[in-house]
């Protein structure tokens, strides 16, 4: 049995807010730029900005992967104590 995957719509969903607020902070930053400089002073916190949202879409990827996975598996039977089956 192979491993669930996950639907890339689902995970656009999953990425509004966050992928909202990196465009937000993208624009903020080339806003906050002085006249004239607006390449040289916002391309760095853009790169950031950037290299942040990666970061958590990436992670964000994998975790529902992970997530997908672990939720096609039932939970092992419990007896009485509390324990699962086989311990």
């Amino acid at each position: 049995m192979s491993t669930p995957k996950v639907a890339p719509e689902d995970f656009v969903n999953a990425m509004q807010r966050e992928m909202q607020e990196y465009l937000q902070s993208v624009m903020k930053a080339v806003n906050e730029a002085p006249d004239g400089q607006w390449l040289a002073d916002s391309e760095e916190p853009v790169r950031e900005l950037s290299a942040d949202f990666r970061r958590q879409t990436y992670e964000k990827a994998v975790q529902m992967r992970v997530d997908a996975a672990e939720a096609a598996f039932p939970p092992s039977a419990q007896h009485g104590n509390g324990q699962a089956s086989g311990e």
